[in-house]
């Protein structure tokens, strides 16, 4: 009986430290940066999750003759850097990884 107990307290135990992690992660990714009104979450490396990719670069893509690469591309970095840069062309500087990710030839690798 006592054995019994000890695992319920501890399965107990290791859900709240599990639920309180997610929260902390939660909490700081919804603080505001300094000077500005945009929310970290909102852009920049992580701000997104793998599943969300599709539909980040089907809107980044969407204004382009060449769809396909572009959403090839465009989906690869953002898997890598879990970002896409806002509108359908430019403001990369808001996710540094996806706009230093270089080709072999040194040009732009994200669109």
């Amino acid at each position: 009986m006592a054995m019994a107990q000890l695992r319920l307290v501890l399965l107990l135990v290791v859900m709240l430290a599990i639920w309180t992690s997610q929260e902390q992660l939660m909490a700081r990714g919804e603080d505001h940066v300094t000077g500005y009104e945009v929310q970290k979450t909102k852009y920049g490396s992580g701000s997104l999750r793998q599943a969300q990719c599709p539909g980040a670069c089907n809107n980044r893509c969407s204004q382009t003759q060449y769809r396909k690469p572009c959403m090839f591309f465009c989906q690869k970095c953002c898997r890598k850097c879990l970002c896409v840069p806002p509108g359908y062309y430019g403001n990369k500087q808001v996710c540094p990884c996806y706009n230093n990710w270089k080709t072999k030839r040194g040009g732009p690798k994200c669109p």
